[in-house]
């Protein structure tokens, strides 16, 4: 199954969109960004240099996802408040983030820098940089030093 790049999209020459995903008109995707099968990046996405996007994310349109940024399969980003009102609004992730899998966010929020967004999170405001949030709501469960000293000690568990 072959990936659809509108050819209004700017995508970066080594960057990976694989079988059957969508990259929408006036969509850019930068240096080392890979978009997972299935992916839908919709019109007016920015993906930031070397971010991965997972298998069946959805990116609704004026996402801007900054660079490194991790999202997880199955992630969708809302860009109505109030829909079907018309008026749209992106939100942005910022540098470092991780978004897990299955996590949904809302309309014209704010992930800050290396914040993280546990799997199958409802996230209805603002992320500060920094924190990470889990449930639904997703309410604060620790910083992201403690999540980086987590993921640490996982990785190195036989």
């Amino acid at each position: 199954m072959a990936s659809l790049i509108d050819e209004g999209a700017e995508v970066a020459p080594d960057a990976l969109v694989w079988n059957g995903a969508y990259v929408g008109a006036r969509a850019r995707i930068g240096a080392g960004v890979s978009v997972g099968s299935l992916a839908h990046v919709d019109r007016d996405v920015i993906i930031g240099d070397g971010s991965r996007i997972g298998a069946l994310v959805y990116l609704a349109p004026f996402t801007h996802i900054g660079a490194d940024v991790f999202v997880g399969p199955g992630t969708v980003f809302a860009n109505d408040p109030y829909p079907p009102s018309g008026k749209l609004v992106g939100t942005r992730v910022d540098d470092g983030a991780i978004i897990g899998a299955n996590a949904t966010v809302g309309a014209g929020l704010r992930v800050g820098a290396r914040a993280v967004i546990s799997m199958g999170a409802v996230v209805t405001k603002d992320v500060e940089s920094g924190q990470v949030v889990a449930g639904s709501p997703a309410q604060h469960i620790m910083s992201r030093t403690q999540y980086d000293q987590k993921q640490q000690e996982w990785a190195q568990d036989p």
